[in-house]
């Protein structure tokens, strides 16, 4: 059932999020992970202590080499930095990908608050990059910024998902982990209509990269010719399975157990 899966992401040195988490979610998911690293963070569960960015230039050429040689059937994007990061990343997948599902995962602050995306990537991020989503992934805060209004309730979701989607991006998920509440809402905006899915709240620190395992593993399932309401139904049961059996390292919000799999038992 291989799918291969080409992610533009940074590198995480805890594991729990960015390239590191992208491999193991694409991997447990039965897909094949090539990356481009966008920048090096020094990073644990307790927040980011470091950033080292990698110049555009060599950003574009590792895209160029993957796509040439062992191709994509699917995108993921995570930390892209700066604007002149998403103007690489964006020429090249024009030059060599165009037409490849795109998941966007707007990565904009660190579990621990950290802010990884400059000032001036923000309306790059929303003018260039959003437009060839074939879903974006946002979390409130996210959603928040981009859409330009508060999200605080469920009826906000929707209106942030919607305004998403006519700022271009073909479906929109917005995940609703930053509400209070015991249950979890997370809703689907594509083809002109909502898909809602609710669950429990599972109770836990171990959090870190939640955002980006569920990218990889809705990018992993486009790769492998799944529609996209299946690709967000099985990345869902996935990253509760990883939540719930988490292996507790760290002392803050803790990495997910990535090695758990659905292959056969997420319907």
């Amino acid at each position: 059932m291989k799918g291969r899966v080409l992610i533009v992401a940074g590198s995480d040195s805890g594991g729990g999020a960015g390239i590191q988490a992208d491999i193991k979610a694409v991997t447990a998911m039965d897909g094949f992970a090539a990356t481009a690293i966008t920048a090096l963070t020094a990073q644990d569960t307790l927040g980011v202590h470091g950033v080292e960015p990698v110049t555009p230039a060599f950003i574009t050429r590792q895209i160029e080499v993957v796509l040439a040689d062992i191709g994509a059937d699917a995108l993921k994007t995570g930390m892209l930095h700066s604007a002149e990061v998403i103007d690489a990343v964006v020429a090249a997948f024009r030059k060599q990908a165009a037409g490849t599902p795109l998941v966007v995962d707007p990565v904009m602050i660190a579990k621990g608050g950290h802010q990884l995306l400059l000032a001036d990537a923000e309306m790059a991020l929303r003018d260039k990059l959003l437009p060839m989503a074939t879903v974006l992934t946002p979390n409130l805060p996210e959603a928040e910024a981009l859409a330009g209004f508060p999200v605080r309730v469920e009826a906000d979701m929707v209106r942030a998902a919607e305004r998403l989607a006519a700022l271009g991006a073909k479906a929109v998920l917005v995940k609703g982990g930053h509400l209070e509440g015991e249950r979890l809402v997370d809703l689907l905006f594509h083809d002109g209509k909502i898909d809602r899915f609710e669950g429990p709240r599972i109770p836990s620190r171990s959090t870190h990269g939640t955002g980006c395992t569920l990218a990889s593993a809705i990018a992993t399932g486009l790769a492998q010719n799944l529609s996209l309401y299946d690709s967000v139904v099985r990345a869902r049961a996935y990253v509760r399975k990883a939540i719930e059996s988490a292996p507790g390292f760290g002392r803050g919000h803790g990495p997910l157990n990535h090695a758990v799999t659905v292959r056969t038992d997420w319907r």
